[in-house]
């Protein structure tokens, strides 16, 4: 590990710490250098440490990939873990993580997306609970309902059942109302995961399945596997990613008004 420790958080007193990872991919397709994107002044990632920092009784860790980044992340005065580039996801970066701080296989860690420069910290601070509440509880997520884009398959969807675990996720759009009336909201899928270390270990150690294959969400291999998701309603709006120029505009212009 390279870099200095940084400890963040409102609320010290809590048990049971919560570790915020932040993995950060320099060679984003859509957006070459993504982590590094200006927003008002400052570099996408920090944008988003800064708002994970917020969260409750947490420490803050950005994963990153190239010395940029790292460079970025350590000038602002928080904590970067070099990482290999060749994982293939986010959750293979975290764990990489988790293996180098030693973390234990019941400790708690959240994967905040590195272009989430506007990730509500109370949502993250609602996750952190209902993993905290239900010490069986391996792997936990976030929903919200879906004001627009149920057709669009870039928009990922999820269904869960009366114990808020996830049935299904897809860019499909999901329940299909046949009748044309929705008995209930359809709810749009937030990319933020909360693992136990173990679950974490245990998700990242699995085989590509088929339901990922074709979907491409990585989630539907642990579903596939057998291990159980609960999906948690955020208490309030998530504003999405920034995956294009267009989001990264409106995010720049987000920050310079506030």
């Amino acid at each position: 590990m390279r870099g200095q420790s940084h400890h963040c958080g409102k609320n010290e007193r809590l048990p049971n710490p919560i570790h915020i990872v932040v993995p950060a991919r320099y060679a984003s397709t859509r957006l070459p250098g993504k982590p590094l994107a200006d927003i008002s002044g400052e570099s996408m990632i920090v944008r988003v440490l800064q708002r994970a920092s917020l969260a409750a009784n947490s420490s803050c860790i950005a994963a990153v990939d190239d010395d940029r980044v790292e460079q970025a992340v350590l000038a602002s005065g928080h904590q970067a873990v070099m990482t290999s580039q060749e994982h293939e996801s986010g959750s293979d970066r975290v764990m990489e993580v988790a293996d180098v701080m030693g973390w234990a296989d019941e400790e708690i860690v959240i994967n905040v997306q590195g272009d989430e420069p506007l990730i509500p910290p109370a949502v993250i601070d609602s996750l952190a609970e209902a993993m905290q509440s239900d010490p069986d509880l391996g792997i936990g997520t976030v929903c919200e309902p879906l004001e627009s884009g149920f057709e669009d398959p870039n928009i990922v969807k999820v269904v869960r059942d009366s114990s808020d675990n996830a049935l299904y996720f897809s860019r499909a759009a999901i329940p299909h109302p046949r009748d044309g009336e929705m008995a209930e909201p359809a709810m749009r899928h937030v990319g933020i995961y909360a693992f136990r270390v173990g679950a974490l270990r245990s998700a990242t150690s699995l085989t590509v399945g088929t339901l990922e294959v074709t979907e491409r969400l990585e989630q539907l291999r642990w579903l596939q596997a057998g291990m159980q998701i609960r999906v948690i309603q955020a208490l309030e709006a998530v504003p999405g990613g920034v995956d294009t120029e267009a989001d990264l505009e409106a995010v720049r212009a987000i920050y310079e008004q506030s």
